[in-house]
């Protein structure tokens, strides 16, 4: 099938639907994930659908710069990618630390491991429910909550968090975005942008943990610029395009082959 036959359906569906998830047209188009991804990306640039996490929507679909999806929802998303990222991160975490861990899907999945991981002393900073849970009571892991307003991604976010933030010092912040392209890094959430700054400003140095897919999706909130960023620990999907904006950023690829979530 040609890209322009791919295309036409791809648009069709989003014209009936209103939205198309990649998934879905890799298995009905029998193509691969970047290929979807690549069409998207064509008929994105044309004005012809919007590009979102996970797939793509009509232009003129209503609420796109503030949606921000649950937990749950996100955590479905590139799951072996995320899974193969977190276990790269934890390997760059040694005992004695004091490190952030931002509220996310591939964050909790990097706490998942360190629970299991024997790696301590260790103090963990972060603003995710989810993470203080995955490691409430894990020895040699000193969890401090940020407190603040809670988000539907389960963040603490706002004056408090950022707050707490602001007293302290961590040698890593590990943050996970929701979006980032050649300007930097987004979200949908206009606190979190703020309290995600604030964990970056905490910080020796910072790295994003952000699969292939957050490429190229751009919420309303802007964090930063990719100059603020020392390291993205990404996976080897990456496109060609976002490897040449990030020549000021230490890029890490994991590779996926074999990977399982």
């Amino acid at each position: 099938m040609l890209a322009s036959q791919r295309q036409e359906r791809i648009l069709a569906a989003v014209r009936s639907e209103g939205a198309a998830r990649v998934a879905d047209l890799v298995e009905s188009l029998d193509v691969s994930d970047m290929t979807v991804r690549r069409d998207i990306a064509e008929l994105a640039r044309a004005g012809l659908v919007r590009r979102v996490h996970g797939g793509a929507v009509a232009p003129d679909a209503p609420g796109r710069p503030t949606d921000e999806p649950g937990f749950d929802a996100k955590r479905s998303w590139a799951g072996v990618e995320k899974a193969a990222i977190a276990r790269a991160a934890l390997a760059t975490i040694e005992p004695g630390q004091a490190i952030a861990l931002s509220a996310g899907t591939t964050t909790f999945l990097l706490a998942e491991l360190l629970a299991g991981a024997g790696i301590g002393p260790l103090t963990v900073v972060t603003n995710g429910l989810r993470i203080a849970d995955a490691l409430y009571g894990v020895g040699g892991i000193e969890v401090i909550l940020t407190g603040g307003v809670r988000t539907p991604s389960d963040a603490l976010v706002g004056p408090v968090a950022d707050a707490t933030l602001a007293g302290l010092r961590v040698d890593r912040t590990y943050l996970g975005v929701h979006g980032l392209d050649a300007q930097g890094l987004t979200t949908p959430n206009l606190a979190e942008a703020a309290t995600d700054r604030a964990l970056m400003a905490c910080a020796a140095a910072t790295t994003v943990l952000a699969d292939h897919t957050k490429w190229g999706v751009v919420g309303l909130a802007r964090i930063a610029p990719l100059d603020d960023v020392d390291t993205l620990l990404t996976d080897d999907a990456l496109p060609a395009d976002a490897r040449r904006h990030l020549t000021e950023t230490a890029l890490v690829t994991v590779d996926t082959s074999g990977a399982t979530p």
